[in-house]
């Protein structure tokens, strides 16, 4: 199989800034840019797999939150994707992502995903070393079908320091709003960050391929991380892809005219609007 030179934790720059004034003008705009491009999966009946994994407190939330603020959730879902419910422990892993991918003209959001089971099975022991093992194998399959099928797949991995997730967590602890996001399990994960470490390194190196490759965003910083996001967002899922307005169909224009006595002045403007 064909991959990607996989990245590595240590070799991103986690000391990046971004201003407060370039953050909310850069927001904007691809804000913007992510409504025409939802538009154009709609009409294209494109679909888009949006995969967020990195550590506790890395910003993952925040950064979906903007796109949700400006896409239509009728098209645009989004999965928080927790400890799997027996069900789901009686079937195959990937049973649960399966049922839950767009369908044509959709973008689903995976808050955690299906590399669970290379990183949190492994490393806390909640299932065998031949089924997490065999799981590289597996997901790259999984991800060739949907790419294949012509789903665009992206991948996240937001990277923090120990020390600006520890702050993080002290926000969240002195914050009423905030406690909720908040659990035991992320001061546990925490004290096996060196464990994580491999685990992560090793996901990259086995599951960074052409076709579905990993991002390691830089993330200490909220405003320059979010930036970042977006952004590859928008070139990944707008490539190829006409952001221009649709053209009316035919019926459309023929009953509009029946209806509107200054119809050519807004099929006029309507074009004008689109050059």
């Amino acid at each position: 199989m064909s991959k990607h030179h996989p990245p590595k934790l240590s070799d991103t720059d986690l000391t990046k800034r971004l201003a407060k004034a370039a953050y909310f003008e850069q927001l904007g705009e691809l804000q913007a840019k992510l409504a025409r491009i939802q538009q154009a999966f709609l009409f294209h009946e494109l679909k888009g797999v949006l995969v967020f994994e990195g550590w506790d407190a890395a910003g993952k939330g925040g950064t979906i939150r903007r796109m949700s603020a400006v896409l239509d959730p009728r098209n645009f879902k989004v999965w928080p994707i927790g400890a799997p419910r027996q069900f789901h422990l009686e079937r195959h892993y990937l049973t649960r992502f399966w049922e839950r991918l767009p369908p044509r003209g959709g973008i689903s959001v995976f808050d955690r995903s299906w590399y669970g089971r290379v990183l949190v099975e492994r490393v806390e022991n909640l299932t065998a070393k031949r089924h997490w093992r065999r799981a590289y194998d597996e997901i790259n399959e999984f991800e060739r079908l949907l790419v294949e099928d012509g789903t665009r797949v992206i991948k996240f991995f937001l990277h923090i320091t120990p020390e600006v997730q520890l702050e993080r967590f002290e926000e969240r602890l002195r914050d009423p709003m905030k406690r909720w996001k908040l659990s035991y399990e992320d001061f546990r994960n925490r004290d096996k960050w060196d464990i994580y470490v491999p685990a992560i390194e090793e996901m990259f190196e086995r599951t960074s391929t052409v076709r579905a490759p990993w991002y390691i965003i830089p993330a200490n910083d909220k405003k320059h991380q979010r930036i970042e996001v977006l952004t590859t967002i928008a070139d990944r899922l707008s490539d190829g892809v006409s952001l221009d307005p649709i053209e009316l169909d035919a019926k459309v224009l023929h009953a509009a005219s029946e209806h509107f006595e200054d119809f050519a002045d807004i099929v006029s403007t309507t074009i004008a609007r689109s050059e």
